[in-house]
């Protein structure tokens, strides 16, 4: 078996090239066509969304997994048609690809995709609102690839995190480290979610002998808000001697903290449907965050 991983350079990417391996043959892509060590690999150039056919021609793949994305938030407010380019209209090229070739195609979608006004986990079939660039970009994404007509598997997750990128966990030990107190917002609620565990959960569906299809919610287990995950990162970051010393955090409202792009306020997702479909146990959000640190702690 070949799985072409896109996106092999970001969080979830790096982690499913580990977590792939067992099932055969990984190739992956950058746009670059370096990976994070050095290592050469297969260009993909989400910009050019009619480029990628032939990249697929070329590898012949067995199983596609598209980690890669356009996710400056706020950037894409200045950039609608660089992320509508990466996010919609490139995963449907490769989506239409996988169609016509009997392959499986493994999408990452978001919690952006939802409008942020409800109070319960957002179950799948929940109605799409998204507030800005990035969410309306992804969702068009979720739609090419359902509309292509292949087998797929989309998974939309939230708050993902890594001992390595750029995400809310590493910038917090860096500037926990340099600073007594930080203010963060804690009127947006969501489910931090590892990309180690995005990876495994993945590698398992494609184990799955059911041949599913459809969209399922992927993250771990439970809710927090940022200044709720900081405090846990600072208190796992402590225990692990991660940092010798952590910050006061005072909470405050999103409305102090202004960016370009509107978040949603509510972003936790229903996950049950994957459990129960796939026969996979989606740990605590507090159990994730112990794994990462543990991983920092040893490297």
């Amino acid at each position: 078996m070949t799985v072409l991983v896109f996106g092999g350079n970001g969080q979830v990417g790096r982690e499913l090239l580990r977590a792939l391996a067992p099932l055969g043959r990984v190739v992956a892509t950058t746009r670059s066509g370096t990976l994070p060590d050095g290592s050469a690999c297969e260009v993909a150039d989400f910009d050019r969304p009619g480029s990628l056919a032939a990249l697929l021609d070329h590898v012949q793949p067995s199983v596609v997994v598209n980690a890669a994305a356009y996710t400056a938030v706020d950037r894409a407010e200045q950039e609608p048609e660089a992320a509508f380019r990466a996010n919609a209209e490139a995963p449907g090229a490769i989506a239409r690809w996988c169609a016509a070739h009997g392959v499986p195609l493994v999408h990452y979608s978001t919690d952006y995709v939802f409008d942020g006004q409800g109070n319960a986990p957002y179950r799948e079939d929940a109605p799409t609102a998204p507030l800005g660039v990035y969410g309306s970009s992804k969702r068009d994404g979720e739609e090419a690839v359902r509309a292509a007509g292949g087998r797929h598997l989309i998974f939309r997750t939230a708050w993902v995190y890594a001992a390595h990128g750029s995400n809310f966990l590493r910038t917090m030990l860096r500037v926990g480290a340099e600073r007594d107190q930080l203010r963060v917002v804690a009127d947006q609620i969501g489910t931090p979610t590892p990309a180690a565990l995005i990876a495994d959960v993945t590698a398992q569906a494609l184990r799955h002998p059911g041949g599913l299809s459809g969209t399922w919610h992927l993250t771990a287990s439970g809710q927090t808000s940022w200044h709720g995950f900081a405090e846990a990162i600072f208190a796992e970051a402590l225990a692990t001697g991660v940092l010798a010393k952590a910050p006061a955090v005072e909470a405050i409202p999103s409305s102090e903290y202004p960016t370009p792009a509107k978040r949603p306020a509510w972003s936790v997702l229903d996950n049950r449907r994957l459990q129960q479909d796939f026969g996979i146990a989606l740990p605590s959000w507090q159990d994730g965050l112990e794994r990462v640190m543990a991983e920092i702690a040893a490297g």
